[in-house]
C-alpha cells in the first residue's frame, strides 16, 4: 500500500484526536496520545481542550494529584505528562538515552560527578523522596552525602536521569514554579539492558498507535533514540506491524487496525497548545508544519509556538492577549476559516480566563521579534 503525504496528516490527526474532540475521560485521552509536552505547566491542558469534548481541567488536576497522570523527563529529554501505567515501560525504553545525555554530559563531569557517583546516590535519594520533596531539600541532601557543596547543573542532571516524578504543588496548572519531587510508584529498572528493549518495543508500539505510520527515523526523533535501537526493537516485533511505502518510498510501519481516514476527511482549525506533540514527533515536520514555516514556528532555542492549524496544517500562530486571543496567519484565509476559527479563539479564551488568561505571556518577545505574519484579529473571550 502506498500513502500520501495528505494521508499522513489525516492519520495524525485522528489518532490524536484532532479531527473531532472525541467523548473520553482525560485519563483514556492522554494514553491514546501517548503523552503531552509539559515544559510549561499549562499546555497539557491546552492540548487536552483541543481533544476532549467537554474538557474539564478539573479532572486533569485530580489526575495529576491522584499520581494516575505523571510529569517527568522522558522522550527527547524534555518533560512530559503520562499516564502512571505507561510510565514504567517508557522511561526504561529511555533508559540509554537519559543515561548517557545526563550522565556522560561534560558539565556532569565537570562539576566532579562520576555516573558511579550517580548510582551510589540514588538509593538514598529515591529512599528520601517517598513522599513529596523540594528540589532544594533533595540537593541538600546529595551536599550532605558529598560532604559539599553541589553545583545546579550537577543536581539538574541527577534529576533529570532519576526515576522521579514532579509532585504537584499548586494552581493554576497543578505544578507551580517552586518544583517538588516524588520517587515513581512504578520503578524502573536502570541499567538493565532487557527492560530497555522491552520498554522501547512498548513505546515504539504506543507511538505507532498514537502517531502512525511513522518510519524508522521518525520514531527516533520521537524518542531521541538511535536508529539502530529502533530497527533492532522493529525486528522483535516482526510480523505484529504492518508495512507501507510513503512518500518518496520511505518504509512506514504502522499497528494494523489503526485509523486511516481518507485524506480529504475536513479538518476543522485548531489552536495548539506550545510545544504541543504532533509539531515535533516526526523526522518529517512537513507531515503538519509546511516547510517554509517551520524556523517560524520552531525557534533556535527550542520553543515552540502555539499555533493555528488550518485544514491540518500550521497556518499561522496564536498568543492570548489582555481581554481575549489573539490569531495571527501567515497567508490569507477565506473568510469562513477565520469564522471557524473566532469559534475556537473565544472558547479557548473563556477557558483560560479561568486559570491563566495570559498562560503564554512570557513569550511574546518572538513576536516582537517578527513573524511572517499576514493577517491578525483579535478575539475576545467568549
Amino acid at each position: 500500500m502506498v500513502i500520501t503525504t495528505r494521508a499522513l496528516n489525516r492519520a495524525t490527526l485522528a489518532r490524536q484526536l484532532l479531527l473531532e474532540r472525541a467523548p473520553v475521560d482525560v485519563e483514556e485521552a492522554l494514553r491514546r496520545v501517548v503523552a503531552l509536552q509539559a515544559q510549561q505547566p499549562g499546555s497539557p491542558y491546552v492540548a487536552l481542550w483541543n481533544r476532549v469534548a467537554g474538557f474539564d481541567p478539573g479532572r486533569l488536576d485530580g489526575a495529576v494529584d491522584g499520581f494516575r497522570a505523571v510529569r517527568s523527563t522522558l522522550m527527547r529529554l524534555t518533560l512530559h505528562l503520562v499516564h502512571a501505567e505507561d510510565y514504567r515501560a517508557f522511561r526504561e525504553g529511555m533508559e540509554p538515552t537519559l543515561r548517557g545525555s545526563r550522565l556522560g554530559d561534560h558539565r556532569f563531569r565537570a562539576a566532579g560527578f562520576t555516573p558511579a557517583d550517580a548510582d551510589a546516590l540514588l538509593p538514598g535519594l529515591l529512599a528520601y523522596a517517598e513522599r513529596p520533596r523540594s528540589g532544594a531539600e533533595m540537593r541538600a541532601l546529595i551536599e550532605e552525602s558529598r560532604g559539599g557543596p553541589v553545583e545546579p547543573v550537577a543536581w539538574r542532571m541527577i534529576r533529570q536521569y532519576a526515576p522521579l516524578w514532579h509532585a504537584p504543588t499548586g494552581p493554576p496548572w497543578s505544578y507551580g514554579t517552586a518544583q517538588s519531587f516524588v520517587t515513581a510508584d512504578s520503578r524502573p529498572r536502570l541499567g538493565d539492558p532487557d527492560a530497555s528493549a522491552a520498554g522501547l518495543a512498548a513505546l515504539v508500539l504506543r507511538y505507532l498507535e498514537g502517531f502512525g505510520p511513522a518510519s524508522v527515523a521518525d520514531m527516533a526523533q520521537f524518542s531521541m533514540t538511535q536508529q539502530k535501537r529502533i530497527r533492532e526493537v522493529l525486528g522483535t516485533l516482526d510480523g505484529r506491524l504492518d508495512r507501507c511505502e510513503g512518500p518518496g518510498g520511505t518504509v512506514l510501519y504502522d499497528v494494523p487496525g489503526a485509523a486511516l481516514p481518507d485524506e480529504d476527511v475536513p479538518a476543522p482549525p485548531r489552536l495548539m497548545a506550545m510545544w504541543d506533540s504532533v509539531l515535533l514527533a516526526y523526522a518529517d515536520r512537513g507531515r503538519v508544519i509546511p516547510p517554509e514555516y517551520r524556523k517560524s514556528v520552531i525557534r533556535v532555542n527550542g520553543d515552540v509556538l502555539p499555533t493555528l492549524l488550518v485544514d491540518g496544517y500550521v497556518a499561522g500562530v496564536w498568543r492570548p492577549v489582555d481581554g481575549g486571543v489573539e490569531v495571527s496567519a501567515f497567508h490569507r484565509l477565506p473568510a469562513r476559516v477565520w469564522e471557524e476559527s473566532a469559534v475556537e479563539a473565544e472558547a479557548l479564551g473563556a477557558f483560560l480566563a479561568d486559570r491563566d488568561p495570559l498562560v503564554y505571556r512570557r513569550y511574546d518577545h518572538w513576536w516582537v521579534k517578527g513573524l511572517p505574519v499576514v493577517e491578525t484579529k483579535v478575539f475576545p473571550a467568549r
